[in-house]
């Protein structure tokens, strides 16, 4: 194939124009010693309309979420998004703009993160909550690292941090990451049998500087001890809970029950699972907090005229001058995705949110029931609430179920040993949303008992 780009097989023409005599000559700054003398490994060369057959080829292997029943879910949920959503979000005062450093000239932009800021307050019942992070995962490591500095100091167990066994294995190393390097010990609290947290084991927190619970948690277990949590950590040990944003349209806003600090993943709010990102997640906390905080907080005020104005009140960036005081590793927030987030919480409302919220609920109860009418399909937590996903103990391995009923178009869900290595391998995680059909949760039914029948029998 001929490529059409004009300006290929021009390079000699270019030295010339340069006063050089070879492409040697164009690199010969680099020094001998880290220069490669022999070629790299790699196919031929291609025109750029090869490389988009190719590519084009490559993604055609993907499956969308929404072309068959799809259980699938783990931290990132296929809620549906108003097509408001990204219609404003392509808006090219949403789309270009940048970091406002000129509030003068971006009071629309400085607004609309306030109003996200607000409406996370709001949602997760605290006073002051920043512009977003990358995701839940850094938001969860920033959270434990921010209290360790607000609160080091007035514990006994100096530096040291507990983190629910249940935080699944990719969350946990980003906190490993983080804490590391600061010298921060971070210990696990265990959980029952029934996948609550042990709460007499726990009190062992007690003086740390944190404690990081998920509520729901990573079997979608809405776990009732957690309310009674802070009492028995008391004042100076914070607690900080990683939260499903939807739930909190039928759950208790964790900042009503003594949460010191709130995070977790914002996508199902704004954004589809779009293959594992962009995403953003959320971070507030309460006023003791806030100097400690990571990323951007914008503040309301008012100009010189008594009008209302909106500024970068406090942020926390390694581009600071005084940067080896930086408390975060963040740099360039997920803005626009999170107002994407903004933009769907304002169509839902009050309101809506519930909607969505029972909607989310209402699906996985109809599904569990369905599934445990099989036999040879057994709840791993029994007698335990959850919102919209749960464990199904089955009798085979999970991943050989994925495979058999991807074949026949659908994704049951997770196995769990993907999020837990070391669990069990019948044990397969169903999330359910608004979009979950009874349709498919009558293939879903038929696959599994299909699968039982034609494989494991």
């Amino acid at each position: 194939m001929v490529d059409q780009l004009p300006n290929l097989g021009r390079e000699s023409e270019m030295l010339s124009a340069m006063g050089l005599s070879s492409m040697d000559d164009l690199f010969s700054d680099i020094p001998k010693a880290v220069q490669r003398n022999t070629p790299l490994d790699l196919p031929p060369p291609q025109t750029e309309e090869e490389i988009w057959r190719d590519a084009q080829r490559l993604l055609s292997a993907n499956v969308p979420v929404n072309s068959r029943p799809s259980f699938i879910g783990a931290g990132l949920y296929a809620n549906h998004v108003p097509s408001m959503v990204p219609m404003m979000a392509t808006r090219g005062e949403f789309l270009t703009s940048y970091t406002p450093y000129q509030p003068e000239v971006s009071q629309g932009m400085l607004q609309a993160m306030w109003e996200f800021q607000t409406m996370i307050s709001e949602l997760v019942g605290l006073p002051v909550a920043n512009v977003s992070m990358y995701d839940a995962s850094t938001a969860a490591a920033e959270a434990l690292t921010t209290a360790v500095r607000v609160l080091n100091r007035k514990v006994e167990q100096k530096d040291t941090v507990y983190v629910s066994e249940l935080v699944p294995e990719h969350r946990f190393s980003v906190i490993q990451n983080y804490t590391q390097g600061g010298g921060i010990e971070v210990k696990r609290l265990p959980h029952r049998e029934d996948g609550c947290l042990d709460m007499e084991a726990a009190k062992v927190a007690a003086g740390s500087c944190a404690v990081y619970v998920e509520q729901p948690n990573a079997f979608g277990i809405a776990d009732e001890g957690i309310a009674l949590l802070k009492d028995m950590l008391g004042e100076n040990t914070a607690l900080i809970v990683g939260v499903n944003v939807v739930s909190l349209g039928l759950m208790e806003a964790p900042g009503h029950y003594g949460a010191d600090i709130v995070v977790g993943e914002g996508q199902p709010f704004g954004i589809g699972p779009t293959g594992g990102g962009p995403i953003y997640g959320i971070f507030a906390c309460k006023q003791a907090f806030i100097r400690q905080m990571p990323g951007r907080i914008v503040g309301l005020s008012h100009d010189s005229d008594g009008q209302r104005a909106f500024t970068l009140t406090l942020s926390t960036r390694e581009q600071h001058i005084r940067r080896h005081r930086a408390t975060s590793n963040i740099c360039s927030n997920e803005t626009l995705i999170a107002l994407m987030g903004a933009m769907h919480m304002a169509l839902l409302g009050p309101g809506g949110l519930e909607i969505l919220s029972t909607r989310n609920a209402a699906a996985a109860m109809l599904t569990e029931e369905k599934l445990l009418g099989i036999e040879g399909v057994e709840s791993a937590h029994p007698n335990t609430p959850h919102f919209n996903e749960f464990v199904i103990s089955l009798p085979g391995s999970a991943e050989n179920l994925c495979q058999h009923l991807d074949r026949r178009g659908i994704t049951p869900g997770l196995p769990i040993e993907i999020l837990f290595p070391d669990m069990e391998n019948n044990l397969l995680l169903v999330s359910c949303t608004d979009q979950t059909t009874e349709g498919d949760i009558t293939a879903l039914a038929a696959g599994i008992a299909g699968w039982i029948e034609e494989v494991v029998a």
